[in-house]
């Protein structure tokens, strides 16, 4: 959310960006001089790689570094530690049978297709997509064991769609709090100027999910800006809402917005065209400057990498400034003073849960 801002969020968002991680209560979050407790793998996308045609290959890219996981990093109680890849796993075969001349876009990932903190049992793996349908794929799984859980995804259509982008942000802490978002991200405050109206065809399923029709916090993101009036929004105490609401939820609204694109003529005017791509602009922008996980993923990989991450990766249209530059420090420090967990999945709104020790978890959306 945006990929919805729980920019998994990373932010926004969706906001992780919407990309997120697992962190404990015991575990504070504080940025320290010295190396870094973190292994960084460079991502089998490495320049010199893009010169094997082999690499180039779809099922060489869905299985990278291990995906998809059947275990953990970190530690667990439960049977299916990993809670949302089955989410994964199935929006990667929906990709593949529904979507026309699905590729890798391995540029896209080059240094960021993974990453893993040995010492505080965390990693991140981001694969990213492009099809005739969308220009970018983008997803992003965080693993730290029953700590944290988190499934990112952000799609952005091709410009010749003036549609809606698709951000979904799904987070779990503990076990115990769990917090939902997917929604078709407006490029436009009136959903009119879109090629189509969608609002009609997601209340009737938005309305089978008393679980998920939660309000967002307006605390780091203004729901009247990439945000609609339909998003599933959930915060929950109950793992069952997952299994029983929110993935058939979710699958219903990836299959929703896919068939919209499939309906909708395709522009041709090249004008029209870049003024979608000004709207994803847009988005991206707004969504990396107010992604929570910027700090996160700075204490846990380091600063630059954190940075480039979310404007380079999640975010990469947006447009930084100076300020902008100082965020990763800003976020960084509130991290280390207020012993926060700030998660961002890329396109989603805020919330904040308590713990044995106060953890505030922030989400933003980018999905």
């Amino acid at each position: 959310m945006n990929p919805l801002h729980l920019s998994i969020l990373f932010v926004a968002p969706l906001a992780l960006s919407r990309t997120v991680d697992a962190f404990s209560s015991s575990m504070p979050l504080s940025l320290y001089s010295g190396a870094f407790a973190t292994k960084s793998i460079r991502s089998s996308w490495s320049s010199s790689s893009l010169q094997d045609t082999s690499l180039q290959s779809l099922s060489h890219a869905e299985f990278a570094h291990g995906m998809p996981w059947k275990t953990t990093i970190g530690q667990s109680d439960h049977p299916d530690p990993l809670l949302y890849m089955p989410f994964w796993e199935w929006q990667m075969e929906y990709m593949k049978s529904s979507l026309t001349n699905l590729e890798p876009d391995l540029t896209a990932l080059s240094d960021f297709g993974y990453q893993e903190n040995t010492q505080k049992k965390a990693r991140i793996v981001s694969q990213c997509y492009k099809s005739q349908e969308y220009r970018k794929i983008r997803m992003t799984y965080y693993d730290a064991g029953d700590n944290t859980q988190v499934f990112n995804s952000v799609w952005y259509p091709d410009p010749k769609y003036n549609l809606p982008i698709l951000g979904i942000d799904l987070l779990a802490f503990n076990r115990k709090k769990y917090l939902a978002i997917v929604d078709f991200q407006p490029l436009y405050s009136n959903e009119e100027d879109h090629a189509q109206t969608f609002s009609h065809r997601l209340a009737p399923i938005k309305s089978q999910y008393n679980a998920l029709k939660g309000q967002m916090s307006s605390k780091f993101y203004d729901e009247t800006q990439f945000f609609s009036k339909q998003m599933l929004f959930a915060r929950f105490e109950e793992e069952k809402v997952v299994h029983n609401d929110l993935f058939p939820a979710f699958k219903r609204y990836v299959m929703m917005h896919n068939r919209i694109l499939k309906d909708t003529l395709p522009l041709q005017d090249p004008v029209q065209q870049e003024r979608v791509l000004d709207r994803h602009r847009a988005y991206d922008t707004y969504s990396a400057e107010r992604d929570p996980a910027t700090g996160l993923f700075a204490a846990m990989f380091g600063k630059e990498w954190a940075d480039e991450y979310v404007f380079d990766f999640l975010f990469s249209m947006s447009e930084r400034n100076e300020e902008e530059e100082g965020l990763v420090a800003t976020h960084a420090a509130s991290s280390s003073n207020h012993n926060n967990a700030m998660v961002g999945v890329g396109a989603s709104p805020s919330s904040s849960y308590s713990s044995s020790q106060p953890t505030r978890v922030m989400v933003a959306s980018g999905l």
